[in-house]
């Protein structure tokens, strides 16, 4: 089969009262553009499955993944993504709240030259204080600490070029952070605002929990973009930073005593906080070279290489010395 231009990459999770409408917006959306939609169920307990499986009977453009249990929005783009055969790849949410009219805008965007191509709600149609404020804290989280900035991380609604997502593993709530990722790998990042439509069918999956999981990955996500291939960078630093505070924590019950011979009531604590942090020190320092060695051989094991060629310009491909 010729691969389509573009794959939709679709979550699904108890949606059954939404999907008949959003199948026919994408009809309407992209008609003349080649596509297929990949639905991933994320292990429904309505009828959203049988409704996909029913169209994809009828429909050579649909494709049908269904889960066993739910796994989560994360895993669930990620095995649409793997599936995916066009030449770019669009994410979308199957509640109705993203509008597929805006998918021709965000591949014209890729069109001009950009790799990935962020959606920004606007405006957007969620509660206040436990949605939009949350959400506004979060993107400037994100943004201040990735480097990426963006209005919008949690749209799901994304185009990608196919090539920005090979080789990348999901996990945890790291599908937010898909653009960061994508530009830490070089990729050329734009934003596009785009319709956001009250829900009006089905539940929301989303609550303020979910705040709380994003903050923790977003520390993984820093750490893996960038300490990977040089952890003892991060633990022998923090290392170093505790030793050289449990030197001052040592010396202040010396300048206690001998300068300004004073009773001494903070002596001991002193002198238990300085023992605390060199102990700390250490095992950061440990724990920074026991991390080099793991990468090491990680990237020995996988053959990989720690960095990402965009081209090579006068070596052949049979050159003995390619690769080395």
């Amino acid at each position: 089969m010729i691969a389509p231009k573009v794959s939709l990459v679709i979550p699904v999770l108890n949606e059954e009262a939404s999907l008949p409408g959003l199948l026919d917006s994408l009809d309407r959306a992209l008609a003349g553009i080649p596509f297929e939609a990949i639905f991933v169920d994320d292990g429904s307990t309505d009828g959203s499955l049988r409704l996909l499986e029913d169209r994809a009977r009828a429909d050579a453009r649909v494709k049908v993944i269904s889960f066993i249990r739910n796994f989560g929005q994360t895993p669930a783009l990620a095995a649409g993504i793997d599936m995916a055969r066009g030449d770019a790849i669009v994410c979308l949410d199957a509640d109705g709240q993203n509008d597929p009219a805006d998918i021709p805008g965000l591949l014209d965007e890729l069109g001009r030259g950009a790799d990935v191509v962020s959606g920004w709600r606007y405006p957007r149609r969620d509660p206040f204080l436990t949605r939009r404020l949350p959400s506004f804290l979060a993107n400037h989280l994100i943004s201040c600490v990735t480097g990426v900035r963006l209005h919008d991380y949690g749209c799901t609604l994304k185009a990608y070029r196919r090539h920005v997502l090979q080789g990348l593993r999901l996990y945890g709530e790291m599908h937010r952070f898909l653009p960061a990722w994508c530009a830490w790998k070089g990729a050329k990042i734009t934003e596009v605002r785009v319709r956001h439509h009250p829900r009006r069918l089905g539940k929301s999956k989303y609550g303020i929990v979910r705040t709380f999981k994003v903050l923790l990955d977003l520390i993984t996500a820093k750490f893996f973009a960038s300490y990977l291939t040089k952890p003892s960078y991060f633990f022998g630093g923090a290392g170093l930073a505790l030793l050289f505070f449990s030197v001052i924590a040592g010396l202040l019950p010396i300048y206690d005593k001998f300068v300004l011979d004073s009773y001494g009531h903070l002596r001991i604590p002193f002198m238990i906080l300085s023992i605390f942090l060199g102990l700390l020190g250490a095992q950061f320092i440990v724990f920074g070279l026991l991390a080099e060695i793991l990468i090491r051989i990680y990237y020995e094991n996988k053959g990989e290489r720690p960095y990402q060629v965009a081209k090579i310009v006068g070596v052949a491909d049979d050159d003995p010395t390619r690769g080395k």
